[in-house]
């Protein structure tokens, strides 16, 4: 994952720099910018250009790859008359990597913004929508990108918001970035998110024909464990190690016993991170939770001192002063930065799995009214800016990826075409998720993980209490937006 931004207008490389400053924990591990050219590898504290431009692109690197036949590879990056910032991955690189050969690419593809690139280029026959909306059909992967031809500026987002992608215009200057921060550090005030699938072209909105939450087809419950193991073997193809933020449920659990197979045929080291007060239920979790996996283990025992510490980074990172989302952004950020401590990059989460499962208990009713479908389809289109975007933002404070398998776009797909008494059996089950819970049994895990009951995060791990009975009674949180 990386940082992109960009400004169109009257534009001025120290207002890109300033960007990619604030937003250098996305990217560490080198930096970019686009003005009439690429500079790439820049000292963003020693870089000085005073001319006018019309625009201008920022890119911060996250490396991730070091393969072979696949690099993270420093940005921007261009073709022909087209320049492209790129954050994300690309699930089936390969794939798109022999297509390109087979249409007479001739260049070594080394890296997943030049599979981008290449592929909009080779459909770009004078109309650049229709080239991404050609090119985005075929891509398997979480991503946010900016592309210029020269006259015309498209951003992009993945089909669930996975990526974030801000943007505002102030005046004649119009903004883009990773992070509403960076925007904030150059002016812009009203932020705007780029909807999930949607491109935004010279300021028009242009939706997809049909999101995924809206499709409807034939949903089978076999297909169910076979999908949910294919997504995450999707997600830790090239890499050596990963973590798995980890609270001893179902979620987390199934995904990090779904890791451990894989890494029975591959090199592959897993660590799992828990975080919470001592004596916490997320803490005891995990603990019988590892020792029954065989895992590795490392908990972040919390205090007050190290929620006051983290607290104005993590405020400022989600935009929010709301206490239970704060609370939930405080578990991503401290699971994380022991991620990062190990030296780890990217970290598998299990979000998305109560939106797709029916795991709140607010779903009951739903399920009682005969609403649990269309309930969970709304919530599934509201992720990105309820959850994902903080979760990011959070996590890449500590210069983190974290990937989410149970948002795989077809898997998605899939489950919000079972049947919601496979999620929900009665208007008395206190467990939900049930089909889930069943899988999860039946391939391995015993069941006092596989039925733990759910508890949510900010109170899983005792932040919530810490938040709310001893810090906002001397601490006006809202000072650090």
């Amino acid at each position: 994952m990386c940082s992109i931004v960009g400004l169109q207008g009257n534009v001025k490389a120290e207002d890109i720099i300033k960007m990619l400053k604030s937003s250098k924990s996305r990217g560490p591990d080198s930096s970019g910018i686009y003005l009439d050219k690429i500079y790439t590898d820049i000292d963003l504290d020693e870089f000085s250009d005073d001319t006018d431009y019309d625009l201008a692109f920022g890119h911060n690197l996250l490396s991730i790859y070091d393969l072979e036949d696949r690099i993270s590879k420093p940005q921007p990056i261009s073709k022909g008359n087209l320049v492209l910032v790129f954050n994300g991955e690309l699930y089936n690189f390969r794939t798109i990597r022999n297509l390109l050969k087979k249409v007479g690419v001739t260049k070594e593809i080394t890296s997943d913004s030049e599979a981008v690139l290449y592929l909009i280029d080779s459909y770009n026959k004078g109309d650049l929508v229709k080239a991404i909306q050609l090119a985005c059909r075929l891509m398997d992967g979480d991503y946010a990108f900016a592309v210029w031809d020269g006259e015309n500026l498209a951003l992009v987002r993945d089909p669930l918001g996975v990526k974030p992608l801000f943007y505002s215009t102030t005046g004649d200057n119009f903004g883009f970035a990773s992070s509403a921060q960076s925007l904030k550090e150059v002016g812009f005030t009203e932020i705007n998110t780029l909807k999930p699938e949607h491109i935004l072209f010279n300021g028009e909105d242009i939706a997809p024909a049909q999101h995924i939450y809206e499709k409807v087809l034939e949903g089978d419950v076999a297909k169910i464990d076979k999908m949910l193991k294919l997504s995450v073997a999707k997600r830790i193809e090239g890499l050596r190690e990963v973590g798995v933020i980890f609270s001893g449920g179902v979620d987390s659990s199934y995904l990090a016993l779904l890791l451990k197979e894989i890494s029975e045929n591959i090199p592959l080291k897993i660590k799992l991170y828990a975080v919470g007060v001592e004596g916490s239920k997320d803490v005891e979790a995990a603990i019988y939770a590892s020792k029954f996996l065989n895992l590795d283990l490392e908990i972040c025992e919390v205090t007050e001192e190290m929620i006051r510490k983290a607290l104005p980074d993590v405020v400022r990172a989600i935009g929010d002063d709301n206490l239970m989302k704060v609370g939930v952004g405080m578990t991503t950020y401290l699971a994380t930065g022991l991620v990062a401590k190990d030296g780890m990059k990217v970290a598998i989460s299990g979000q998305g799995a109560d939106e797709l499962f029916g795991g709140y208990k607010r779903y009951v009713q739903s399920f009682v009214d005969g609403t649990l479908n269309w309930v969970l389809r709304e919530d599934m289109s509201n992720m990105y800016h309820v959850n994902l975007e903080r979760d990011d933002a959070c996590s890449m404070l500590n210069s983190v990826e974290l990937r989410l398998p149970f948002l795989d776009k077809t898997f998605v797909e899939l489950v919000l075409n079972i049947q919601d008494n496979k999620k929900i059996v009665s208007m008395h089950d206190d467990m939900r998720k049930s089909i889930l819970r069943k899988l999860a049994f039946e391939e391995g895990l015993d069941y006092e993980i596989a039925y733990r009951p759910k508890k949510a995060a900010q109170y899983g791990t005792g932040i919530d209490k810490i938040l709310r009975k001893k810090i906002i009674k001397d601490t006006d949180i809202s000072q650090f937006l």
